[in-house]
């Protein structure tokens, strides 16, 4: 199919090259919010003639990778032999009927099925999560081990040091 070529024109070259200065300025932005920015220096152009000079110029904003999980090779999930020897912990979300949300932290001996804490809060972090697991392991003594999931609260620095705090005490080895 035939088309017409326009000729390059100045005023297209000048523009082009600020889109592509912006561009690489701003990475996140398409062509919508760097016309936006062309029209805020005072450069009157059509959308379109911004969208087909962006498309030219080889620009596209760059999709954000996702983000990896920690890696670990999985391990067959051993059956406890007695109680107190593996816990698991996990969130549970809810909403009021305000519309706030609710975080349940729950803490469950995998032998007995037995609820051993259950923390409700409207945000928990990984420190409250390490201050529970303390409160719950004086009452109970620790767990041979804990299992989780892999969420933010549970990787966090907080419970790190929780458990080289624990590491340290012969009561309370090989917990986490």
């Amino acid at each position: 199919m035939l088309h017409y070529d326009a000729k390059p024109d100045h005023e297209n070259e000048v523009l082009a090259a600020r889109l592509v200065e912006l561009a690489h300025e701003r990475r996140r932005f398409g062509y919508r919010r760097l016309h936006a920015l062309v029209e805020r220096e005072g450069t009157h152009a059509n959308h379109k003639r911004i969208y087909r000079l962006y498309r030219e110029a080889g620009l596209a904003v760059r999709r954000r990778r996702k983000r990896q999980g920690v890696m670990i090779e999985r391990e067959q999930l051993a059956l406890p032999g007695a109680p107190n020897e593996v816990w698991s912990i996990d969130f549970v979300m809810d909403a009021l009927s305000n519309g706030r949300r609710v975080k349940c932290l729950t803490v469950v001996d995998d032998f007995t099925k037995e609820a051993v804490d259950i923390v409700v809060d409207h945000g928990i972090s990984g420190f409250y999560v390490a201050r529970a697991l303390d409160r719950a392991a004086r009452f109970r003594g620790y767990p041979k081990a804990v299992r989780t999931d892999q969420g933010p609260e549970f990787t966090s620095r907080a419970l790190d040091q929780c458990q080289q705090h624990v590491e340290n005490d012969p009561a309370a080895a090989h917990w986490i």
